[in-house]
């Protein structure tokens, strides 16, 4: 008989910020959908109210995370989220996405890692995506017009602010549907990782505490 799988927790800054960053770009995305901007001719509608103050919350977890990031002393190192400017760091993520690949080409689920060089690339491009959707939001709440179709710079920053909208989108829905299908699979509880009790003495960040750096194999789960 098999041992239980033990879950363990994120620290509870990371997992407080998870929270309140994923339900203000949740808030920003949906109140994007039925919002009308201000116009000349008539007042914006109050999607338009939420999705400005859904967008200032939204800086204000992704700065705090960045605070986070930058003073804590355990869970995934900023160096293994940004693996750009190391070459040992760039083959591990090579030989982590053909061993991913590899995995998906023979109808097998790749074996669960947090740690490993792809995931922690993705979970960095996701932070990197999201902190520019809300910074070019936070320029455009100062600089704007009323005219969401200006041109110059008004215009050029709400056309970034919906390009990166649109991939943002496309992350939010692979990184809930990846999550899902790990939970499923028993590899993580998605439980933990939105729990806010306080971690107890001697808790927090154990499935993040750094280790080091190992080259993925080709070892999968069957499906």
């Amino acid at each position: 008989m098999s041992a239980p799988t033990v879950f363990h927790k994120h620290a509870f800054a990371t997992r407080l910020l998870h929270a309140g960053l994923a339900l203000a770009v949740i808030l920003q995305l949906l109140s994007s959908l039925p919002m009308e901007p201000p116009e000349p001719d008539h007042a914006g509608n109050w999607y338009f109210q939420l999705h400005q103050y859904s967008g200032l919350l939204a800086f204000a977890f992704v700065f705090a995370f960045w605070m986070v990031l930058a003073m804590r002393s355990q869970g995934t190192a900023p160096a293994a989220l940004f693996p750009w400017f190391s070459g040992a760091r760039l083959r591990a993520l090579r030989t982590d996405t053909r061993t991913h690949f590899a995995a998906l080409l023979s109808r097998r689920l790749p074996a669960y890692d947090p740690h490993a060089a792809l995931p922690s690339a993705v979970h960095g491009l996701g932070v990197l995506l999201i902190s520019a959707m809300a910074v070019s939001g936070l320029i455009y709440y100062f600089i704007n017009s009323g005219d969401p179709d200006a041109g110059g710079p008004v215009g050029a920053v709400m056309f970034v602010h919906r390009t990166l909208a649109k991939l943002v989108w496309a992350y939010l829905l692979g990184h809930a549907g990846l999550a899902l299908v790990h939970h499923y699979a028993h590899d993580v509880c998605l439980g933990a990782m939105w729990s806010l009790d306080r971690d107890a003495a001697g808790q927090g960040n154990a499935s993040s505490a750094p280790k080091p750096q190992s080259i993925p194999t080709a070892t999968a789960r069957s499906r």
